[in-house]
């Protein structure tokens, strides 16, 4: 109600009594409580091992020249079979967070287990600044900012470069051509005003866009004004496949000498990547 001095009062009816308006009032607190509870749990947060923390406390930000990220199961097994050595390579930190559909990634303090969904960021023992990262684990459309943010955000962006490979069905794809099962797999690129190098597939087409996790890193990346490439690999499978992961293999070329490539995999690792979904989807096991 405004008052002839135009001073605004607030009032309320003489139908409802004052009580009620404290009872609104109790529950307007406990909605705010149970909201602040529910941000807590679902915050994203980057966790390092000891050795890292001093470095990344003394300096504020980690010095990083590449970082490659790879998201979803073929991405992530390339990665595996053809880069992570382990000789070669360090885990040094990991992503927590919790969801709905990633209940497993709650320990905060603890890193996920081999075999574990999850966000695991490995360093080149030879070249300290190039770091890798698996992600594994369903990361739902609030957090996606989250994690771009503070991934990236404990990054030293000067002299920082980002690539990113992604994991997408081949039924996402447009195209006004017929495609069939022999077309896939194939690759499409999506890149940042910043990005400069040659790449060694197409730029992806529109009316295609990329969503999750790429997207919030490609995006944050443009607004910083980071050089970043997406590697997006269309395949008509929805596992592991060898097939699939090799695919992956002309974008090294992109990153220079900092990352060599396992250009013969062992049998063995190939194999550990995919039986167990090849297990689950035979009819007759």
């Amino acid at each position: 109600m405004a008052t002839f001095f135009g001073e605004v009062l607030s009032v309320y009816s003489r139908a409802v009594e004052e009580d009620e308006y404290d009872d609104l009032e109790d529950e307007n607190e406990e909605d705010a409580q149970i909201r602040r509870e529910i941000e807590e749990k679902r915050e994203v947060r980057v966790r390092w091992c000891p050795e890292v923390s001093k470095s990344v406390e003394s300096s504020e930000q980690l010095q990083c020249s590449d970082l490659l990220i790879a998201v979803g199961p073929n991405a992530a097994g390339f990665i595996s079979a053809y880069v992570l050595r382990p000789e070669d390579w360090t885990q040094v930190g990991w992503v927590s967070l919790w969801n709905e559909r990633s209940r497993g990634s709650s320990r905060p303090d603890t890193a996920p287990q081999p075999g574990e969904p999850g966000c695991v960021i490995y360093r080149q023992d030879s070249c300290p600044s190039v770091l890798v990262c698996q992600s594994t684990c369903y990361i739902a459309e609030d957090q996606l900012f989250q994690w771009a943010e503070k991934v990236l955000g404990s990054m030293q962006r000067r002299s920082l470069s980002v690539t990113v490979l992604s994991d997408a069905p081949l039924t996402e794809y447009k195209t006004p051509d017929y495609l069939s099962g022999g077309d896939a797999p194939f690759l499409r690129a999506l890149k940042t005003s910043t990005y400069a190098s040659t790449l060694p597939c197409p730029l992806l087409e529109q009316p295609n866009i990329i969503t999750g996790l790429p997207a919030a890193v490609l995006s944050h990346c443009q607004v910083q004004r980071i050089p970043a490439v997406l590697f997006q690999c269309f395949t008509d499978v929805i596992h592991p496949d060898s097939v699939t992961m090799e695919t992956y293999k002309p974008i090294l070329s992109c990153l220079g000498t900092s990352v060599k490539l396992e250009t013969c995999p062992s049998v063995e690792m190939l194999q550990k990547l995919t039986r167990i979904h090849d297990a689950q989807s035979n009819l007759y096991t």
